[in-house]
């Protein structure tokens, strides 16, 4: 709803359509729970966004104060014809992302706003996903929409070049919604599957217009439906997390799979390989019902990863994979050279690593992951697993 608004008011009233949105939901909560939901709750919903606009341009005067010389422009586009449809909301919300990822800014606002804006992150969520703190994400943000603001940005028509341009942040945009969603550090649930449908859909959204369906693209998508198709077996009836290990593989969406095939089939329709065909590849192994060779190939696609683009998350998960292939106490070795003490996944994985050669030591790893994670799931799921190694150390009953 922002990114359309936007894009039929222009883009400097940002903050105005952040709010309209936000009053249109609020007042159909108030109205639908005595009404009922109507026949179309889209089109009512955006009825009442438009008609909430139309009366701020009309009766608010510090909008016609502020912009007095365009007010006789704007109330000619009030008048406009207010179409809304599923295309012209997917088309507004791609103008969107790449409007908001401009190149004025630096990349990391560029990404900071998007997830703000078209996804609805909080700032500590955007500060996880930064692995930075919440005052830097504040700074960053008002710096990024001050900008917006002064220069007048408009949703536009863009070349080939700006969309080349901006592509890559607006990819980055959208895996870290999806990380999000696939794994949430500041929710109460392990796993917000609304966050990851949404980056799935406005992927697909870019598969579909001809200036964005790039091999990255495709490769990116490819990544989503694999990850997405185990979405079901990776928590428990009770929200508890469930190891790659000990999930229930008939619980796997096999449609999903084969759509991250069909996708990394397109992603090599070209010469380049990025990051996003490396991921895809480890997800494709981990989707495949036979463990011959899996995690021999796993291990060489982290590999190849790390050497593309480090980060402590990938050296965590190729230690992980290194481990099925030459076993734990070696792993162990290889995790602790990386020395992230101050990092929950550190700890978890030593503590999984340890519990079958020093469960003493498994217990302390997984205390200081619990200790360190901001996950309530997460903690619940690492305290039952130090109650299961408790079990196995105490002496039998006699």
């Amino acid at each position: 709803m922002t990114a359309v608004l936007c894009r039929h008011f222009g883009l400097a009233h940002i903050e105005i359509a952040e709010d309209i949105a936000s009053d249109t939901f609020l007042k159909a909560s108030e109205h639908w729970a005595i009404n009922g939901v109507p026949d179309n709750p889209t089109a009512w919903l955006y009825t009442v966004a438009r008609n909430k606009i139309k009366d701020y341009f009309k009766h608010k005067s510090v909008f016609e104060n502020k912009i007095k010389s365009a007010a006789k422009p704007l109330e000619i586009e009030l008048e406009k014809e207010f179409e809304i449809n599923h295309q012209i909301i997917a088309d507004s919300q791609l103008a969107m992302i790449f409007a908001v990822c401009n190149p004025a800014n630096p990349i990391e606002a560029q990404i900071s706003l998007a997830l703000q804006i078209l996804c609805g992150f909080s700032v500590e969520e955007i500060a996880n996903a930064f692995l930075t703190n919440r005052e830097t994400i504040k700074k960053r943000l008002q710096r990024a929409r001050t900008k917006l603001r002064n220069d007048k940005f408009q949703i536009d028509y863009l070349t080939a070049a700006d969309i080349k341009t901006r592509l890559e942040t607006v990819l980055k945009t959208l895996y870290l919604l999806f990380n999000e969603g696939y794994f949430s550090t500041t929710n109460n649930q392990l796993i917000r599957k609304e966050l990851c449908s949404e980056a799935v859909r406005l992927t697909l959204v870019l598969t579909e217009n001809p200036l964005t369906n790039t091999p990255q693209v495709n490769a990116l998508l490819a990544l989503m439906c694999f990850q997405s198709s185990r979405l079901e077996a990776r928590t428990g009836v009770n929200g508890e997390a469930i190891l790659f290990d000990k999930q229930d593989k008939s619980l796997w969406d096999r449609s999903l799979i084969d759509r991250g095939n069909y996708y990394l089939v397109e992603a090599c329709n070209g010469g380049e390989i990025s990051t996003y065909h490396l991921e895809a590849g480890i997800a494709y192994w981990h989707t495949t019902f036979t463990d011959n060779n899996k995690w021999e190939h796993i291990l060489q696609l982290y590999n190849k990863l790390i050497l593309v683009e480090y980060s402590p998350v990938t050296a965590l998960n190729r230690a992980f994979a290194f481990a099925k292939v030459y076993g734990n106490e070696k792993a162990i070795k290889e995790v602790e050279k990386l020395n992230l003490s101050e990092s929950n996944y550190y700890h978890e994985l030593l503590g999984y690593l340890y519990s079958s050669i020093d469960i003493p030591t498994s217990i302390q790893h997984y205390t200081r992951a619990i200790d360190l994670t901001k996950s309530k799931v997460e903690q619940e799921t690492l305290q039952q697993e130090i109650n299961r190694l408790l079990q196995i150390s105490l002496p039998p009953f006699k």
